[in-house]
């Protein structure tokens, strides 16, 4: 009776897992996609180039729902006070939403500090190629941040809805790259 109950268990499990997958994410060694989008620094706009940022060093991408949310407000705060440290391995920061330019040049000086850009994606082109779409509100991008080196090759992702530990991983994980592949 046991076993058939345990069964039953995994099966719906199975089932439950299939109905619902998992959030993807671009894997290690995948190529990045190349972009451009109009983003904001400082209240300021212009057009950021992926391509651009990698041709001084790696790059930290991240991916965030909403512009003035409690939880993306607090992100991107911590990416704006950890700037310097990033700096320091050769790294830049540019953080990605669905909101238009306008919202996020306010949030680019409110949340990010002037400290970073923040990328308009309205059209959520870049959030899809990424593999960034929040699959429960697909109106929004998934909080999903990634270390790109600078041959264009993802280095490192991590994906939670909890904004306290990107800043931290994205760090530890620049720190990780080999110094030949960190800074060119």
């Amino acid at each position: 009776m046991a076993r058939s109950l345990l069964s039953r268990i995994s099966l719906v499990t199975v089932l439950a897992a299939l109905a619902h997958p998992a959030w993807a994410a671009l894997d290690i060694g995948d190529p990045a996609p190349r972009f451009t989008a109009n983003a904001a620094l400082g209240g300021k706009t212009f057009r950021y180039s992926l391509a651009d940022a990698l041709a001084k060093g790696p790059v930290v991408l991240y991916f965030f729902p909403a512009a003035d949310s409690a939880d993306c407000s607090i992100e991107a705060h911590a990416f704006a006070e950890a700037i310097d440290k990033f700096a320091a391995l050769g790294a830049t920061v540019i953080g990605v939403s669905a909101d238009d330019i306008d919202t996020l040049s306010k949030f680019s000086v409110k949340s990010c500090q002037s400290r970073f850009p923040v990328a308009s994606d309205e059209s959520k082109a870049v959030i899809q190629g990424f593999d960034a779409l929040m699959q429960t509100r697909p109106d929004f991008a998934n909080r999903l941040s990634y270390v790109i080196a600078p041959d264009g090759k993802v280095a490192y992702y991590y994906q939670n809805l909890n904004p306290d530990k990107h800043v931290e991983r994205t760090l530890n994980a620049l720190r990780a790259l080999p110094k030949a592949t960190a800074a060119k």
